[in-house]
């Protein structure tokens, strides 16, 4: 008989394992430029990263452009592909990727005379024919420097951010599949919630968004991160809290992503700036801080992950290629120098087995196993972890209610984290 496991043997207190991102260096983009719409696109199975509008080296209301981008991740190539359609550049737009079109959401125009007007424009690309379709409805609030984060692969969230003249209290939620817009319970109407250069995602039916200036004098960055719990069998239905994870630590305009139910705010910088990158404190340059922040829903923790050398700030969206890999396409770096750059972001920190009690068991079978595996009473979509015996993680993914292929993995003993369960399983190659 095979040995019986017992799941006791994850009664341990969690050990947090060395994390980091390995970043490399990709081609460069045919332009330099900063506060540009980015998102990553499946089309046939291959992926490809685009980049909408935009500030250019100059940082001046003229350097402030339409012009657009996309990279084939498989070829290692940037092309230009034709200009957002409106009528005057645009900066802090951002673009979701939902059902084999893209979004670009917002922004905002500066005139020669240094006024500014967010926007209103829904843009549409088709990734199959690399053109736009018409524009969707407008937003009912025009919107720049917002939150923004799909849902269910259905819906995208438009979460506060500046409008015309100050901080806005609104969530806005448009539905691509009927170009229609919907208002969402409100963030509450003070500033621990109103604000822009934010940025967010949602994760297990959860917004959460993190610092961002507001209003007041010198748009201060603020430190607190906020929750939006969305309920989904009404997810115009939202219960917002926050807390202050640490009061030393900020970011305006970092990326956002996700892995393995971690969330990172990766750089962005310390103090908020204007377009051109100066301070609106007075302080002149701003640089970038060169770090990625995590936060763990599980368990409510937080940390600094480490500080980087090349991190840019100016970031408005992060390409998701997968789980655990990542990719930023332009921003601001050290000295003001608009980036060109395109990097490669690879999550190659090990995580720890939680310490989870018995009513926490995933039931896994066949166990042993030499091919597949699947969960009793799986939860459908859902992002998981298999572990080895030293915590480190050899596979991720989500889990569709199928088969798991772990034929790649080598004879011995492992553990499959999903959902908030635990429990494992052998492999024995025949």
């Amino acid at each position: 008989m095979r040995p019986v496991y017992i799941l006791s043997i994850l009664f341990f207190n969690t050990s947090i394992f060395a994390q980091q991102w390995e970043i490399t260096e990709l081609s460069d983009m045919p332009k330099s430029v900063g506060n540009n719409a980015v998102v990553c696109a499946n089309i046939d199975g291959k992926d490809y990263v685009y980049s909408f509008a935009g500030i250019d080296s100059t940082r001046s209301s003229s350097g402030i452009h339409l012009q657009s981008f996309k990279y084939d991740v498989e070829n290692d190539r940037w092309t230009q592909i034709p200009d957002l359609p409106d009528t005057l550049g645009k900066v802090a737009a951002s673009a979701s990727f939902v059902n084999d079109k893209i979004y670009i959401i917002g922004g905002y125009h500066v005139f020669p005379n240094g006024s500014e007007l967010s926007s209103s424009k829904v843009h549409i690309f088709d990734p199959q024919t690399d053109s736009y379709l018409d524009d969707g409805m407008d937003i009912p609030v025009p919107i720049d420097d917002q939150v923004q984060a799909v849902w269910n692969d259905s819906l995208i969230y438009v979460v506060t951010g500046w409008s015309q003249n100050n901080n806005v209290n609104n969530v806005q939620i448009y539905d691509p599949a009927n170009d229609s817009w919907q208002m969402g319970t409100s963030v509450p109407n003070n500033s621990i919630y109103k604000v822009f250069g934010s940025n967010g995602t949602i994760l297990n039916d959860t917004l959460y968004y993190f610092s961002g200036a507001w209003f007041t004098s010198n748009f201060p960055n603020s430190t607190y991160l906020r929750k939006g719990a969305i309920n989904p069998d009404n997810p115009t239905e939202i219960s917002w809290s926050h807390f202050t994870p640490d009061p030393q630590i900020s970011a305006y305009r970092p990326a956002c992503t996700s892995v393995h139910g971690k969330i990172f705010w990766i750089g962005g910088s310390n103090t908020t700036y204007n377009y051109d990158g100066i301070a609106y404190n007075g302080s002149g340059t701003v640089p970038p801080n060169n770090q990625s922040f995590v936060y763990r829903p599980s368990d409510h923790t937080w940390e600094s992950d480490r500080t980087y050398d090349q991190l840019p700030m100016d970031l408005r969206g992060i390409a998701e290629i997968s789980e655990t890999t990542k990719i930023i396409a332009g921003g601001i770096q050290d000295g003001l120098q608009v980036s060109n750059g395109t990097l490669l972001l690879n999550w190659k920190g090990t995580t720890s087995i939680p310490n989870h009690s018995a009513q926490d068991h995933l039931n896994i079978y066949p166990n042993p196993t030499y091919d597949k595996i699947y969960i009793e009473n799986g939860t459908a979509k859902k992002p998981f972890i298999i572990f080895d015996t030293y915590g480190r993680t050899v596979l991720s993914g989500e889990y569709y209610n199928k088969a798991i292929t772990v034929s790649s993995l080598k004879d011995g003993m492992y553990f499959m984290w999903i959902d908030g369960k635990i429990g494992p399983f052998e492999i024995v190659n025949q």
